[in-house]
């Protein structure tokens, strides 16, 4: 019985196992959204609809419908990427864009990471993961891989986005409060013909030295300029846990 007992046992432990996904690896093997196992999952669970939890998240859905330039400023935990990402789903979905285009600073908070291995797309998909994320959350994940592969999704650095123009595109840009006051002019000047840009970030979380960040400044430039909607969210629009809005609000 003793040898019975223990190797039912160790087949009871074999059987737990965990697939554990590390941002980098020691042969530097980076994470690579294309080769994530979690997208590889049956996409039954994906959300087709969203719908908004407070009076200002359903402003920034109907601001991003009804207008080519959106400026989404607020705390962390408001939706203001998730909703972004949605909207931009929705358009290409919908036919209204041909493709979705992402930006984002590649800014570490407040901790240097060096040089990252791989090619471009391998060096900014740590910073992009988020994006990935909500894509992964609204589309599934072949899906998501199919398009990124045929370039229906594009990842666009901000350091190579001057002198494009942005045709047929929802653009999102997000986290741009670590963007500098020059940098959002180019980027602002990007936006074609049939394009939305989205402009998402917190101007009070800037990962840049105190003054360098543009986004409250071209915010507070851009909201009385006609078809521009800048929708500020506050502490009361969190829908994350209920301790972070308490503890944003004595941080």
């Amino acid at each position: 019985m003793g040898k019975r007992r223990s190797r039912y046992e160790h087949s009871d432990r074999d059987e737990k196992t965990y697939n554990v996904q590390p941002l980098y690896t020691t042969n530097n093997a980076s994470w690579d959204p294309l080769n994530n196992p979690a997208f590889d999952r049956r996409d039954q669970s994906y959300i087709r609809k969203i719908k908004p939890q407070n009076a200002n998240q359903a402003h920034l859905l109907e601001a991003m419908a009804k207008n080519n330039l959106v400026v989404a400023a607020g705390p962390a935990g408001t939706g203001k990427t998730y909703l972004a990402i949605s909207a931009a789903v929705e358009a290409l979905e919908a036919g209204r864009v041909d493709r979705i285009v992402l930006s984002r600073p590649a800014v570490e908070a407040g901790e240097t990471l060096g040089f990252l291995p791989g090619d471009l797309h391998e060096k900014m998909s740590p910073y992009l993961r988020p994006l990935y994320d909500a894509l992964n959350d609204r589309m599934g994940g072949k899906r998501l891989k199919q398009y990124l592969a045929d370039g229906g999704i594009e990842i666009a650095p901000i350091g190579f986005m001057r002198g494009r123009t942005l045709n047929n595109a929802f653009v999102v840009i997000d986290e741009a409060q670590n963007c500098t006051y020059n940098q959002i002019k180019m980027l602002l000047t990007r936006l074609g013909w049939h394009s939305t840009m989205v402009l998402t970030g917190d101007p009070d979380q800037s990962d840049l030295l105190e003054g360098m960040s543009g986004l409250a400044d071209i915010a507070r430039k851009l909201e009385p300029v006609p078809g521009i909607a800048v929708i500020r969210l506050t502490d009361k629009d969190i829908v994350r846990h209920p301790l972070v809005a308490s503890m944003l609000g004595v941080l």
